[in-house]
Order: structure tokens, then C-alpha cells, then sequence
């Protein structure tokens, strides 16, 4: 089997990191909500996430400022409001009201949770000494909410560009 070469600048689109989730945050009483595809778990107890959220961004500017957001995880049905959210900023426009997404109040920070989310975690900036030089945050998860009436959710994740994967079987490997 003769392997070819791959070019680096998309080395990105072998690695999808895991569900594409949805980063809201507060600031002075507004909502926000911004959609984002890198992120990781770094320990799980404490749960740590760590979150690559670009630095022209008004969610890069809030995070920093208010050191909380909450870790939306939309399922399919989501996925254009999603994909949205994140081609459009949120210093012009109300993302909840345009995207007719519904804001709930956390109860561990004041950005709001999205209604619409099979997931919702309430997180705490743990690190943010990475988010300068690679726009890394370490969020920890203080509060972690599920919809219990929606089993094994299909998840989306980022390819490259306007293409996404959905999560599909799920499978037990013995």
C-alpha cells in the first residue's frame, strides 16, 4: 500500500477533537453565545477542558474578562443554528434572539446555559496563561447538567470548512 503525502495546513481536518459545542458567556447583562470545534478533556476530576477560542473573538474578550462561560453540546438537529452562530459576531448582534435559541440561568455563573443543548456545562477558568500565545483556555467544570430525555444524542463534529461529521452507532468493543 503506497501512502502519499498530505499537506500540513490540513492536518486540522484528520484530528476532529470531539463534538462541536457552543461556548456562552456574559458580560454587563448580555448573552452570547459562539461556536467552537477545538477542545479537550485534560483531567477528570476535577473535570478540565481545554478550549481554543480565537482571539478576535468577543467570547476570547468576555472569558477573559468575567473568568466563566458555560460548555454547550448541541445535537444535529442544532447544526445550522450552530454552524450560525459561529460565522457571525456577537459585538453586532443578539446570537439568541437571532438564532431563536433560548438562554437559561446557571446556577454556578452567570453566563446562561443553552435550553436547546442536550448538555450544559457550568465551567470556572482554571488556566488562562496559554490563551496569549495559543488562545488556550483550561476551563473547569463546577456544574454539569444533561436532558435525560435525550438518549445517546447525535453529536456533530467539524471536518473542515462547511463539512461536519454526525456521530452515529455506537458500538462496545469487548
Amino acid at each position: 500500500m503506497a501512502k502519499k503525502v498530505f499537506p500540513l495546513k490540513k492536518v486540522y481536518t484528520l484530528l476532529g477533537s470531539g463534538p462541536v459545542i457552543m461556548v456562552s458567556t456574559s458580560f454587563k447583562g448580555k448573552p452570547n453565545v459562539m461556536t467552537v470545534a477545538w477542545h479537550t478533556m485534560i483531567d477528570f476530576d476535577p473535570p478540565l477542558v481545554g478550549v481554543v477560542i480565537g482571539d478576535q473573538s468577543r467570547t476570547f474578550e468576555v472569558l477573559k474578562a468575567t473568568r466563566e462561560c458555560v460548555i454547550n453540546i448541541p445535537a444535529v438537529a442544532l447544526a445550522k443554528k450552530a454552524v450560525a452562530c459561529g460565522n457571525c459576531s456577537g459585538r453586532k448582534i443578539d446570537k439568541f434572539a437571532k438564532f431563536g435559541l433560548t438562554p437559561l440561568a446557571a446556577s454556578r455563573v452567570a453566563a446562561p446555559l443553552v435550553a436547546e443543548c442536550f448538555a450544559n456545562l457550568e465551567c470556572k477558568l482554571k488556566d488562562g496563561s496559554m490563551a496569549k500565545k495559543y488562545n488556550l483556555f483550561i476551563l473547569e467544570v463546577v456544574k454539569a447538567w444533561i436532558d435525560p430525555a435525550k438518549t445517546l444524542p447525535k453529536t456533530i463534529h467539524h471536518l473542515s470548512a462547511d463539512k461536519f461529521m454526525v456521530a452515529g452507532r455506537t458500538i462496545s468493543v469487548g
